[in-house]
């Protein structure tokens, strides 16, 4: 077999790749020296800015395949028939912490998939848990920085961390989720994801549903204490990536069985919980899981950097049969998710085979910017509507239309009968036992007891009394007793 040989980016053979070029022995470098200059100003762009969120992840493909009839309530093709397999790649991730993080954290886990579907990519962008800290997206910026790297000091600080939540009393919910026995997985294998979000399906004859994502590990539900999380980010910052890259490529897939709740769009309004507020869940008493099939991963990316890195989700991806809610947090990434892919990407991203479709094709009059990799054909107008036999709209929408109403500006969330900032998160507390519970205080005590102002904790325990009357009684000695100790 002949040799392949190593070449210059422009396709030039290299003639040595061990020696620069000098003038004379042991003399200053040639500017002259193309391979060592192009060589030296690629290696300078290796890296493209890393995600403000969800930086440090780990990615895999696999397929779906539908196991029960949901053609009654979604007109989407990739789950019209029993049996029916579509191709797609899932991303999981931690959200706080920089790129060179630790996986074995107490943080909230992305669990992000996109459906290489026949009518386009859709993109489901979830987390591990069915709950989230604001309802809002005004406040996200604020949220994130409050939970990231102080600009001073260069490290996650308690007094940010605890002063956000305390002027945050719906984050109570939340903190409860992510302080509880499931705020440490011990492998993505090991925990469920959730849509989060309140999506809509909308059938054939129009009807449309309101609907949560359930996706249940097949694998059971596994979690590290935080002494557990703490040794193992301290042995190997890469565990989660070391256990799903391991899993796959000795033929253990890891599986998720999908589930949705299913609300009749008429039934929202008269709700007693807020169905598109973020910091609820629906109790399945009221709306039970339906099963939809089984998500299986099965390969493991060839390059981390290509597949995984410049992988691009973005929760606007729909098609026909699905569609967003009034989810007010929702809304807003249906904007940020993409503009922060064409920030970090660029604006041809979606050509990256990683975020290309797969069963179908683009057709659109999106044209040049920068890394454009589709040229436009010679004899193909730019614009539309034309009379060249370009692409042309179809008239169908994707989704039921979503009533509007009263007049426009900054309103809060409207609140229905039972909605409140502490009614779920205590439910949550109750339902836990008791051991669940001196873990949970535990948790929560270790980090509160380190800020430093009386006021934040304060606010804080007042949330946790809220909730719960014993919870927050439990809360609050705990603190005291770490600050005296």
């Amino acid at each position: 077999m002949s040799k392949r040989v190593l070449t210059t980016e422009s396709g030039a053979p290299v003639a040595d790749n061990q020696n620069s070029a000098s003038a004379g022995v042991g003399g200053p470098l040639l500017l002259q020296d193309q391979h060592l200059l192009e060589k030296l100003a690629r290696f300078n762009r290796e890296r493209i800015p890393e995600r403000v969120v969800h930086a440090r992840g780990s990615g895999a493909y696999g397929h779906f395949t539908v196991t029960d009839d949901v053609s009654d309530l979604t007109s989407a093709a990739f789950l019209n028939t029993v049996g029916k397999r579509t191709e797609l790649f899932t991303r999981f991730s931690t959200v706080a912490d920089n790129l060179g993080g630790a996986d074995a954290v107490r943080d909230p886990r992305g669990f992000a998939v996109k459906f290489y579907t026949e009518e386009g990519n859709y993109d489901l962008v979830g987390n591990n848990t069915p709950v989230f800290f604001i309802k809002d997206p005004l406040k996200f910026p604020d949220f994130i920085h409050s939970q990231k790297r102080d600009p001073f000091t260069g490290k996650q600080e308690p007094d940010n961390v605890w002063d956000f939540w305390a002027h945050a009393p719906e984050a109570t919910h939340q903190v409860t989720w992510l302080m509880g026995d499931r705020g440490i997985p011990a492998s993505y294998r090991h925990m469920n994801g959730y849509g989060s979000h309140t999506y809509q399906w909308t059938n054939a004859a129009g009807d449309a549903f309101f609907v949560k994502y359930h996706f249940k590990t097949n694998q059971g539900i596994r979690s590290l204490s935080a002494e557990q999380g703490q040794e193992l980010a301290g042995k190997d910052a890469n565990s989660h990536q070391t256990d799903l890259l391991q899993a796959i490529e000795r033929g253990v897939h890891p599986s998720w069985t999908l589930y949705v709740q299913v609300m009749p769009a008429a039934e929202a309004d008269g709700y007693r919980f807020n169905p598109f507020d973020l910091t609820k869940v629906w109790p399945h008493a009221d709306y039970p899981l339906r099963r939809v099939g089984r998500l299986v991963l099965d390969r493991n990316p060839d390059n981390v950097f290509a597949e995984v890195e410049q992988a691009a989700f973005s929760p606007n991806n729909f098609v026909p049969g699905i569609g967003p809610s009034p989810d007010k947090m929702l809304q807003g990434r249906l904007f940020a998710y993409a503009d922060a892919h064409r920030y970090r990407l660029g604006v041809n991203h979606t050509q990256l085979a990683v975020n290309a479709p797969r069963a179908t094709t683009a057709d659109n009059y999106g044209r040049d910017g920068l890394m454009a990799a589709n040229a436009q054909p010679r004899d193909e107008k730019n614009y539309e509507p034309n009379s060249y036999g370009g692409p042309a709209e179809t008239g169908t929408p994707l989704s039921a239309p979503l009533a509007v109403h009263g007049h426009t500006g900054t309103h809060e969330a409207p609140a229905h009968s039972k909605d409140d900032h502490f009614f779920q998160a205590g439910e949550l507390y109750r339902l836990m036992s008791e051991e669940e519970r001196a873990r949970l205080v535990a948790n929560i005590a270790g980090g509160l007891s380190q800020v430093s102002r009386e006021d934040v904790i304060e606010k804080n325990l007042a949330h946790f009394h809220a909730a719960d009357p014993e919870y927050g009684k439990r809360v609050e000695a705990a603190v005291q007793a770490l600050r005296e100790g």
